[in-house]
């Protein structure tokens, strides 16, 4: 079955071509939602919000763009709704010089070294604003324009949590590619 005819069965609110949606997609969106909230109860809960927002207006995707990102927009719109109900995204981050630039100290290979999964779980640890301005900057692909306008903040204020995001995953990460390349000498 093609993405049209999976469309234009949820449009009819067809069960079974739901289902098949949902199957699709879920475990992307689990990702999208987990992403924000780092908690897998409050992120299920989202996945289903998502979903529900999905099938109500899927008759608005007009077929510009891709359905994929049609569905991601509305995940992360999702999540940003609930950060922002329940007043979890504050715009600081404990850190010791804010807007000091990162230093390029040639460890730039050190993200290559850690998996993925060990990457998104330090993204995790991030307090919420810094977090949720670099998912949607560094993940998402959102401009930090774009970002101000969604976060209703300023755009310094977008590029400064960025900066301040980077920052505490350089120095989160720093030594745990010390220890591998330490056992890696070893070996």
């Amino acid at each position: 079955m093609d993405e049209q005819e999976l469309i234009a069965g949820c449009r009819r609110k067809d069960p079974s071509f739901q289902k098949m949606l949902y199957n699709t997609y879920a475990p992307k969106m689990m990702s999208v939602c987990y992403r924000y909230v780092t908690d897998k109860d409050t992120a299920q809960d989202l996945l289903q919000d998502g979903f529900l927002k999905v099938f109500t207006k899927i008759g608005t995707y007009t077929g510009e763009g891709s359905f994929a990102g049609w569905i991601r927009r509305i995940f992360v719109t999702t999540s940003l709704e609930y950060l922002r109900r329940h007043a979890l995204m504050k715009f600081t981050c404990p850190l010791d010089d804010y807007d000091s630039q990162i230093e390029d100290d040639g460890n730039a290979s050190a993200l290559s070294r850690l998996t993925a999964e060990e990457l998104l779980a330090l993204i995790a640890k991030l307090p919420a604003g810094c977090r949720t301005v670099f998912n949607l900057y560094a993940i998402e692909g959102y401009s930090h324009s774009e970002i101000a306008g969604m976060l209703k903040i300023k755009e310094s204020s977008s590029q400064s949590q960025l900066v301040r995001a980077r920052k505490m995953l350089q120095r989160t990460i720093e030594p745990i590619i010390g220890e591998a390349y330490a056992r890696q000498k070893v070996q």
